[in-house]
């Protein structure tokens, strides 16, 4: 053996510098790729080659990262507000069951959190946020725009389409958003998931979609109009909404517009009375 080759001792490589850069570079740019990291750092009038890059980057396990999880803005904790009108604030949050047959459908929930009144129950196979939007849309046509919409984090939700079309001049909706793993910040139409779970889901086995939707808008229509509520002082949420809309003609004047308080509808015997006190104090 020569004695260069015994008096040798390796120098061990001292890779601090590109580790340091290439853990920076994947940090901040988190799709990109090994040749992307070259070019960047080449850029940056960086000496190293291609090689030592590349041994350094299957080191450092950069080569197998997994896909980043999508990540949600921050969401501020909003009080849950008891509205005191219609369409001032909307519900909305999906379910999900199967037929006999084995297959997945989703139910898509919408709500009116001023009398807990259930607006629709879509249900299908696929709920994307188009449909949501087709939905939305027609329950406007039907009774007007809702001030807020309050929903959890889903796909369907946080779907940009669905926040331009909120955001369209010809409605401004204000999305609010709950906190993730917060359902409790959307007590009323988990409330409600809560009853049609029970009640329908869970009581009945569906072979089609058919049934399905039949069975929901049997169910849903009975739940405004004849169900009691306790939260509504045991009235049905239509019924609570004609009371509302009643004492809220009773308190305005006479003077201002006699034909609006005669135009009301009568809801029961309470309401009849107030009527008639109004009238004999006139």
């Amino acid at each position: 053996m020569s004695r260069s080759s015994h008096q040798y001792k390796a120098k061990p490589k001292d890779d601090t510098e590109l580790q340091t850069a290439l853990s920076e570079l994947t940090t901040k740019h988190v799709a990109i790729g090994f040749w992307q990291c070259c070019y960047r750092l080449w850029n940056k009038d960086c000496h190293w080659n291609h090689k030592r890059i590349y041994r350094v980057y299957t080191d450092m396990k950069l080569n197998i990262r997994r896909r980043a999880k999508r990540r949600l803005p921050d969401r501020v904790k909003q009080p849950l507000s008891v509205p005191t009108a219609p369409n001032q604030m909307w519900s909305i949050d999906f379910m999900s069951d199967s037929l006999v047959d084995g297959r997945k459908f989703r139910l898509l929930n919408v709500i009116d959190d001023f009398n807990g009144e259930s607006l629709v129950i879509e249900v299908d196979t696929s709920m994307p946020s188009l449909r949501v939007i087709r939905v939305l849309d027609r329950l406007i046509a039907q009774r007007g725009c809702p001030s807020k919409i309050r929903c959890d984090n889903g796909p369907e939700f946080i779907s940009h389409k669905l926040e331009e079309w909120c955001n369209h001049q010809s409605r401004r909706i204000s999305l609010q958003f709950i906190q993730p793993g917060r359902p409790m910040q959307n007590a009323y139409i988990e409330r409600k998931n809560g009853s049609v779970r029970r009640e329908l889901l869970n009581a009945y086995l569906f072979n089609s979609l058919a049934e399905v939707r039949a069975l929901s808008e049997e169910w849903r229509m009975d739940y405004n109009s004849e169900r009691p509520h306790k939260s509504l002082g045991y009235l049905s949420p239509l019924k609570y909404a004609e009371l509302k809309h009643s004492e809220t003609a009773l308190s305005t004047p006479a003077s201002e517009n006699p034909s609006q308080i005669e135009a009301q509808p009568v809801v029961d015997k309470a309401v009849e009375s107030k009527i008639l006190k109004f009238e004999n104090s006139n």
